[in-house]
């Protein structure tokens, strides 16, 4: 791990001064190299897949794990995509002379070597490299035993980029071993090597490198997602976008796992909403007034409007205002993504205001929560923190900046 971490290092000064006709060229030979290779990865995942089956892993981890020619041709336009996007390095942030004449700059540059601690979703393994070499970073990247085969097969494809454009192979390393030893190591900053971590996997993987890691992380614990919907909303847009949060797909972190219906709209939204839910396969727990509309609704615990349930299970209350949404998001959510379904210009301005969290929504599915639907070409994870990165973190993300002083001669009296 010692060794890996010097290679990143070597790495990345090499990467800080790579131009972007460099780096593009590197993320279009991946991308090729991913599709090239689509037999082996399909290979690799379907022995990930049938192991994770095996010891009974949960139908969320294995639908994250589980790739197709679709997939594994998404994979490859993502990386084509970050080739696409402005180079993030070398922007000029701020100028600014001085009435000295001192000419300030403000600039952005690459953070310098990135660790990767994930879980499951093998795409992360492209993502993630691809992000991370745009913006000038090398990275180390820490995939789960269950995803092993598909990562290194994946990562074999990144590296063939980076080589056939001139660039180290070493620019984005896959740790060898499926030894949870390494997390340890990595999360101590191998000897100084690594200057930020993400972890993308589960509760209980994010809570220990946010306790355990001395140095910074970009990281969610939790998508506590939750929907607000108020009596001026559209019935029929209200059903469409709260479907799709909620189920288009239920093991992500946008997905919507609380639903809050203004006590307004009780006559006219609540009961249509929940047995649209119903309808679709999706449990609905609620409180003794929604379990009222249906016998096929649970009632819901206080322990459900703190749960990330990251399957067909929605929590759902009537609240009696504006107002109380935002406190009862205050007190149960997670500062991660929480929408307002309204046509009141000024309910929609306030949430978007006063709710705390990293993404807020008007009018729209919260399963946009993702960096490719931001424009980011993926994302290396969503941060909910309040230091450098908040939100999906892309590749303008993943740099910091230094100032350059340009001068005539002058000296300080």
């Amino acid at each position: 791990m010692a060794e890996i971490g010097r290679r990143a290092r070597a790495a990345a000064r090499t990467l800080a001064l790579a131009g972007p006709e460099q780096k593009n060229a590197a993320l279009m030979a991946a991308a090729a190299a991913i599709r090239a290779r689509s037999a082996d990865i399909l290979a690799a995942n379907a022995a990930d897949v049938e192991a994770a089956r095996a010891s009974g892993q949960s139908v969320a981890l294995v639908d994250r794990l589980v790739l197709n020619a679709a997939r594994i041709a998404a994979i490859a336009g993502a990386v084509e995509e970050v080739a696409g996007l402005p180079d993030p390095v070398g922007r000029v942030l701020e100028r600014w002379t001085r009435p000295n004449g001192l000419v300030m700059e403000r600039v952005a540059t690459p953070l310098g070597v990135i660790g990767v601690i994930y879980e499951s979703r093998p795409n992360v393994t492209a993502d993630a490299g691809a992000l991370c070499l745009k913006a000038g970073n090398a990275v180390i990247l820490r995939g789960g035993s269950d995803s092993f085969q598909s990562s290194r097969a994946i990562h074999a494809a990144m590296v063939e980029g980076l080589e056939e454009a001139g660039l180290p192979g070493d620019a984005i390393q896959l740790v060898p071993t499926r030894d949870r030893a390494a997390v340890g190591e990595m999360l101590a900053g191998l000897g100084g090597a690594i200057d930020v971590i993400v972890p993308r996997g589960g509760k209980s993987l994010v809570a220990r490198v946010q306790a355990e890691a001395r140095v910074p992380v970009f990281a969610h614990l939790e998508g506590i997602v939750h929907v607000y919907v108020d009596h001026t909303a559209e019935l029929s847009k209200a059903l469409d976008i709260v479907r799709n949060a909620k189920l288009r797909r239920t093991s992500v972190c946008g997905a919507a796992e609380t639903l809050l219906v203004e006590r307004a709209a009780a006559g006219t939204h609540l009961d249509p909403l929940v047995a649209m839910l119903l309808d679709a396969g999706c449990e609905v727990r609620g409180t003794p007034e929604v379990c009222a509309l249906d016998p096929r609704v649970k009632p819901a615990t206080d322990a459900d409007w703190t749960t990330e349930y990251l399957d067909a299970i929605l929590s759902v209350k009537l609240v009696d205002g504006l107002d109380a949404a935002i406190a009862h998001i205050e007190a149960n959510g997670s500062h991660h993504t929480d929408a307002i379904l309204t046509e009141d210009a000024d309910a929609a301005r306030r949430f978007l205001a006063e709710v705390d969290s990293a993404i807020v929504v008007h009018n729209a599915s919260t399963q946009f929560a993702d960096g490719g639907e931001f424009g980011f070409g993926g994302e290396i994870g969503i941060a909910t923190g309040r230091m450098h990165a908040r939100g999906p973190v892309g590749a303008e993300q993943l740099t910091s900046f230094k100032y350059r002083v340009h001068g005539t001669g002058q000296t300080r009296p």
